[in-house]
């Protein structure tokens, strides 16, 4: 008979779960699934769409086949023991699912649909490819085993004759045309099925109600074993069923672990109870009906737990009966005892034919359910386009066709012990990923996160998580790596190929909730120089001018906090809304497309430099605030268009093109507007221009401007095989450094904060990755006249190596220029006092600096001339055989008087004119140590 068959055990209790998954109940229309008049709509309650499902999935055949199994090898103790351990585990899931569905409406898709729109694309989409493919062998394992049962039963030879014949290709035939059966039940739609399903429920029932009846009213009996190793000197394999016997009971109580003789393995604790959990599992069978329940938040918590606590005090009756009735070597070596003693031996057959036939009819079911999902999600594309076809009725038809022909597919496989095994670690993997998903839900602390079903905790998720993992390594912990790492593999592709979604990240929400947190922690008072990074504020008129400065102060950065700050001229009165809200996009969009990690901050404001006022006093949370802000050098170049003809990789569209919008008819606009001409007037004039400059430094930043950076081209200076200048550069490319305040000649100090500042934004940018090859030249300018040069330069290699800091010093003799300024002046008796009133006035100026007295701003008494500063200008383009691919110079602070603001910028012009990719910085704040 079908019930002495030691594979079809093997294979239907290592297979998979029953996933019953609605169809999109009548709710879809045609192609794009919305819901259509006159369709019906789902009427599914408790007991037909949840209750029974589950109970079919949970029970399948092992409830026939497998508590002899159970209980003859680890004894009534430990059979107990492992049915409330894995009860635990499976409740844990239920807990998580029950919460999850209870706090919004669900669609079609089940496990998919929760995991998904709790953890986003990436997860969700990789769990329902793996849970899919699960569905489509479970079924063909289901079917194979059916195939089997019903040969062992009918194709045995009975005298001359055959019943049926057997061999590879009719067990191929057999399995084809009970799949097909199963394939017409699933394409009439999901409503058929829940009649049929009550049907083999039906069955089921009828037969554990004899089984429990049979424990009662059959006689004591001797029952034929199967294992023919085992026969005995009449050439037959006896074993007893004693009836209700007290010594029976204290024989079978404690553990008797032996060989399997169905697969001649040797049994332990932790082989018994993986083979024991697979009856255990199923529970997501309801939950996968959403789409055809009238109220999936009321039904899915209560029909759930009712079948889990139904099938619970099933599988430990059913344990204490055969342990009271049955003697441990019936139970040892005939797993389909239950057959042997029935009232009716046939009954137990055909509940075994009813469930095989259930669980593969509600796998394909499942299957094609969460393939249409996954194909109305859009997540791979074009490739599931087909899958979303429906009919009139709303029927996914061409999802169920696909899946039954994967199902074809695999059944020629006809062997698929190795598959059953990992196909249960994928079910496993997604209860772990449901746990997940209610675990991140209730760490993210989300306001609109409100199950109505709250008997559950981040323990219990976390529990859940555990065990679930713990079984997977205990079932196989081959199979358990191999599809973790599918499921990361399948998360990558989706991650970098897949759409982006309007469901919600709860990344984003966890991120939130942690960063919240460490801001608060992050206290300013508590700051110190030693740890001090740059966090850039960089001002950006226009993003397609200014692309290659973008990139170079990500660099420069270093993991310091970087942000992208635009001022909009205008008032907000008058308007109807906030018209920087829509750019914001546009912003990040061009954020992604230049790899760049940087933050977007813009603002409204009727001028530049209040805009930028804004900025500074606002941008920022805590200790995380900008202390450097970054701006374009203001001079009559003409802006260069560097987006022109790009293309977004994140969104597909072109940075020329208009913006992409939800509404074909709703106004679009550019994602910037075009470079400004050369006639074209500026938005802010030199007196503001510098104005921006003494107000940051008023505020305590650190002031950069860069200037012919739309000439820096990255890849040509990091690049392999380096250009620097037309000359192939073999050692990196050069960071030039001038600490010295060039545009005051009556001072030959090289160390004060602005200069120590400038080697630190250079030892920053040399530390980082991309940077690593670049090798800094400090330029230090003497007067052979007037200082000892051997003296200064070991002063200042000892200051660098305090610091840490590796560069090339060279000194660079600049009598003949600063000889320039000097005869303007008047000689060298001028020259001397100017010379004592300098130290003094330096003196007093760095005394107001130690005092963080930063408001102060001194007169440049120097009067420098265009002669000089031209001439300091042509001294640094011609120092050094190569060219650099950026320079560092020291700014001085703009002028007490706001009546030289224009001269102040016309000497900066003049010093850094023609110089290439330039930065020209003034620190106010303490940046390096030597203490450790």
């Amino acid at each position: 008979m079908s019930e002495k068959s030691p594979l079809l055990s093997y294979r239907l209790t290592t297979g998979t779960e029953p996933k019953p998954v609605a169809e999109p109940g009548g709710a879809s229309a045609g192609k794009d699934g919305r819901r259509a008049k006159g369709k019906t709509s789902p009427k599914l309650g408790v007991v037909f769409g949840v209750v029974i499902p589950t109970l079919l999935s949970m029970f399948s055949v092992v409830v026939f086949l497998r508590i002899g199994f159970v209980v003859g090898q680890a004894g009534l103790y430990q059979s107990i023991a492992m049915f409330l351990v894995a009860y635990c585990i499976i409740t844990m899931t239920v807990l998580s699912v029950c919460a999850i569905s209870t706090n919004g409406a669900l669609d079609a898709g089940g496990a998919y649909y929760m995991i998904s729109r709790a953890l986003g694309p990436e997860f969700g989409g990789s769990i329902g490819i793996m849970f899919f493919f699960a569905n489509v062998c479970g079924s063909a394992l289901y079917i194979l085993g059916l195939v089997e049962a019903i040969l062992s039963a009918f194709g045995i030879p009975e005298g001359l004759h055959q019943v049926l014949p057997s061999g590879f290709w009719w067990s191929l035939l057999y399995g084809t045309i009970l799949l097909f059966l199963c394939f017409i039940v699933c394409l009439v739609g999901a409503h058929i099925y829940a009649k049929a399903t009550f049907v083999i429920f039906i069955i089921v029932t009828a037969v554990l109600a004899s089984i429990f009846i049979s424990f009662f009213i059959v006689d004591p009996v001797l029952v034929s074993l199967p294992d023919t190793s085992l026969l005995n000197s009449t050439g037959l394999s006896l074993a007893n069923y004693t009836g209700f016997q007290l010594h029976t009971l204290e024989d079978n109580l404690l553990p008797d672990y032996t060989i399997d003789y169905t697969t001649g393995s040797m049994m332990s604790f932790a082989t018994v109870f993986a083979v024991m959990f697979n009856g255990c599992t199923g529970i997501m069978a309801g939950s996968n009906m959403s789409g055809d329940l009238k109220n999936p938040s009321f039904s899915i918590p209560r029909g759930t737990l009712v079948a889990v606590l139904i099938t619970f005090i099933t599988y430990n009756l059913l344990s204490l009966l055969a342990a009271w009735s049955c003697d441990r070597r019936l139970l040892q070596k005939d797993y389909s005892f239950m057959g042997d003693i029935n009232i009716w031996p046939p009954l137990v057959t055909v509940g075994i034919y009813s469930s095989s036939m259930s669980a593969a009819m509600s796998n394909l079911i499942g299957a094609s359910r969460i393939l249409y999902a996954l194909s109305k999600d859009n997540l791979f594309g074009g490739v599931l386009a087909l899958a979303r076809k429906t009919s009139h009725s709303g029927n996914p038809w061409a999802s169920v066709l696909v899946s039954w022909l994967l199902v074809q597919v695999v059944l020629f496989a006809g062997k698929l012990n190795t598959i059953a095994g990992i196909v249960t670690i994928f079910f496993l993997l997604v209860y772990a990923a449901v746990n997940l998903a209610c675990l991140a839900l209730e760490w993210a602390s989300a306001p609109n996160f409100r199950p109505s079903f709250r008997c559950f905790t981040w323990h219990t998720c976390t529990l859940g998580i555990l065990g679930c993992l713990v079984m997977m390594f205990l079932i196989s912990a081959i199979y358990a790596f191999a599809s973790i790492a599918f499921m990361l593999l399948l998360l990558m592709l989706i991650h970098y190929l897949g759409p982006i979604s309007n469901w919600g990240y709860i990344s984003q929400a966890l991120i939130f909730h942690q960063v919240r947190k460490y801001l608060l922690m992050l206290d300013v008072r508590k700051d110190h120089v030693k740890f001090w990074r740059p966090q850039v504020l960089l001002m950006v008129a226009n993003p397609r001018s200014c692309t290659g400065l973008m990139t170079f102060i990500n660099d420069l950065k270093k993991s310091g906090l970087y942000v992208l700050g635009h001022v909009k001229l205008g008032l907000l009165d008058g308007l109807p809304s906030d018209p920087l809200q829509s750019r914001y996009d546009s912003w990040l969009s061009l954020v992604d497309h230049l790899s760049i990690k940087a933050f977007v901050n813009l603002t409204l404001a009727d001028s530049v430099r209040h805009g930028v006022q804004n900025l500074l006093f606002i941008t920022g949370f805590g200790g995380m605030r900008p202390n450097t802000i970054v701006l374009g050098f203001y001079d009559d170049c003409t802006p260069q268009d560097h987006l022109q003809d790009k293309i977004l990789v994140s969104t597909g569209h072109g940075l020329d093109a208009l913006c992409p919008t939800k509404e074909p008819g709703e106004q679009r606009s550019p994602f910037f507007p075009n470079v400004r001409c050369a006639e074209d007037p500026k938005d802010l004039q030199e007196e503001e221009y510098v104005s921006v400059i003494a107000d940051a430094v008023k505020m305590g930043k650190n002031v950069t401007l860069a200037r012919y950076f739309s000439l820096f081209k990255r890849e040509e200076v990091l690049g392999s095989g380096r250009k620097i200048g037309g000359h192939q550069n073999m050692t990196g490319p050069f960071v030039d450094v001038w600490p010295q305040n060039l545009l005051r000649p009556d001072s030959c100090r090289y160390v004060d904060i602005c200069s120590l500042f400038l080697l630190q934004l250079a030892c920053v940018l040399q530390e980082t990755r991309a940077w690593k090859q670049a090798k800094l030249r400090l330029f230090l300018c003497v007067e052979a006249g007037c200082s000892l040069q051997e003296e200064e330069e070991t002063k200042l290699r000892v200051m660098l190596k305090d610091l840490r800091i590796s560069a090339q010093v060279q000194m660079v003799a600049w009598d003949d220029v600063v000889a320039l300024h000097w005869h303007r002046q008047g000689g060298r008796e001028t020259r001397k006092l100017e010379s004592a009133q300098s130290v003094k006035r330096m003196e007093k100026e760095q005394e107001a600096e130690n005092k963080n007295d930063i408001q102060i701003f001194p007169n440049n008494v120097a009067q420098l001339t265009d002669e000089y500063i031209c001439a300091v200008n042509s001294l640094i383009h011609h120092h050094g055989a190569l060219k650099p691919a950026v320079r560092f110079l020291y700014l001085p602070r703009p002028p007490a008087d706001t009546n030289r603001y224009s001269a102040y910028l016309h000497q900066v012009d003049l010093l850094s004119r023609n110089l290439g990719p330039t930065l020209l910085i003034h620190g106010v704040t303490p940046v390096v140590t030597t203490d450790l």
